[in-house]
């Protein structure tokens, strides 16, 4: 499989981010409003966090909260797992299933520079599968 930074080559990364003491409803509105799944946690410059919508639902609603009244800090994933444009998209997807995770920054240096998300991965193998598909059909019949 290729590097990570082939897909954010495909896909010219926008990285969607919030701070810690944003509320989780302007969170979520960043969420919806760009139709992503999570987003990152930036402190000055810094990642300090992910904010996913797994972490909404376990943390916010089914604890009885406010998303108006509660802090993105308060709700965000701390350790995060992160990787590099030269990591393998197959490590990618180990990473994932091992800590059963559904997205993964991307990280150069020190700065986020792509978000990549299992469905990024499978679109990926899928066409990879395509492909080699293709050219053994093409093989086969000619």
């Amino acid at each position: 499989m290729k590097p990570v930074s082939a897909l954010l080559k495909n896909d010219a990364p926008t990285v969607w981010s919030v701070k810690p003491d944003d509320s989780v409803f302007a969170a979520l509105q960043v969420l919806a409003e760009h139709d992503v799944g999570a987003l990152t946690v930036v402190e000055n410059g810094k990642l300090v966090g992910i904010l996913s919508e797994r972490d909404y639902t376990r943390k916010v609603t089914l604890l009885g909260r406010s998303s108006k009244d509660t802090k993105v800090a308060d709700i965000m994933t701390r350790n995060v797992m992160v990787v590099t444009p030269q990591s393998r998209t197959s490590d990618c997807m180990a990473l994932m299933r091992l800590k059963r995770i559904r997205h993964l920054p991307v990280i150069d240096g020190s700065t986020v520079v792509g978000m990549i998300s299992i469905r990024d991965l499978l679109d990926d193998a899928i066409a990879d599968h395509e492909l080699t598909i293709a050219q053994l059909q093409s093989y086969i019949y000619s």
